[in-house]
């Protein structure tokens, strides 16, 4: 696992859980032990809750290895990218990625936006770069997109999908297009009901709205506050640019929100209120 922010976090922690031996790679010491932190958090509330024994806890923590070295990537079948949400940064990591791994590992990456086809452009061999797009938060939420891009290999793909199975994840195939499968749908419903909040009512609205009424699980608002107000405007502006199409062009009332700070849960305020970051 490359990057080990929320994303990335969720992830290592899927893979430890499953049985997977997991390496985690961050760029400091400091964020190394705050992504050990976040897993060892949330483990821990599964064994609250009853979801897990402190036996299997304690096992997936020991399957756990967090490093600054790209280098101790070099044993590994499968390396996620999860790094900042920008083309040339997940370009460069690529890159040296491909010089670290062995010649049969796959290299998949966790963007919700960016090609992966511009991404494998980086590598000398394309054929091993899929996407692998899982959901926040990826401990909770079953799917994971596996992305199909130009110079993608059959092999790598299926790898990708037996490997998401058994880790108990319902992954499904998609094409390298904008927004993949979810977010081309979801990210323009997104915008229009936030737009309605141009017409007087209140996020609380929206969000009961398609709660009560269509059965979302968490309202529009209230699932833009948790994605992240900056997250989802990137994946916006993407969509935007790559189809013109105007729902999915960011409400300028995002773009306010993201120029006061008010990012959502991580900043402690967006659409709601969540007390300190």
């Amino acid at each position: 696992m490359v990057g080990l922010g929320t994303m990335g976090a969720g992830i290592a922690q899927v893979a430890a859980q499953a049985g997977f031996e997991t390496v985690g790679r961050e760029v400091s010491d400091e964020l190394c032990e705050r992504a050990r932190g976040t897993i060892e958090h949330y483990l821990g509330r599964a064994v609250e809750k009853g979801r897990l024994t402190a036996e299997e806890r304690d096992e997936a923590l020991e399957r756990l290895t967090l490093t600054t070295d790209v280098e101790d990537l070099s044993g590994c079948d499968l390396v996620i990218e999860a790094i900042v949400e920008e083309l040339e940064p997940k370009r460069e990591t690529f890159a040296e990625l491909e010089r670290v791994v062995g010649q049969n590992a796959i290299l998949a990456s966790n963007t919700s936006a960016i090609p992966i086809a511009k991404i494998a452009e980086a590598t000398e061999h394309p054929e091993r770069v899929i996407g692998m797009h899982f959901f926040n938060p990826a401990p909770v939420l079953p799917l994971v997109e596996i992305i199909r891009a130009e110079k993608s290999s059959d092999e790598a793909l299926e790898a990708a999908y037996e490997w998401a199975e058994q880790a108990g994840k319902q992954p499904v195939r998609a094409n390298d297009t904008p927004g993949f499968i979810v977010n081309r749908v979801l990210v323009p419903t997104l915008n229009e009901c936030i737009r309605l909040l141009d017409e007087g009512i209140t996020p609380e609205d929206p969000d009961k709205a398609m709660t009560m009424g269509v059965g979302w699980p968490m309202g529009p608002c209230a699932l833009v506050d948790l994605v992240g107000i900056d997250i989802h405007i990137h994946a916006a502006e993407a969509m935007y640019e790559a189809t013109g199409d105007e729902r999915a062009k960011p409400p300028d009332r995002l773009r306010q929100m993201a120029a006061e700070g008010r990012l959502g849960r991580k900043s402690g305020h967006g659409f709601y209120a969540y007390g300190t970051s």
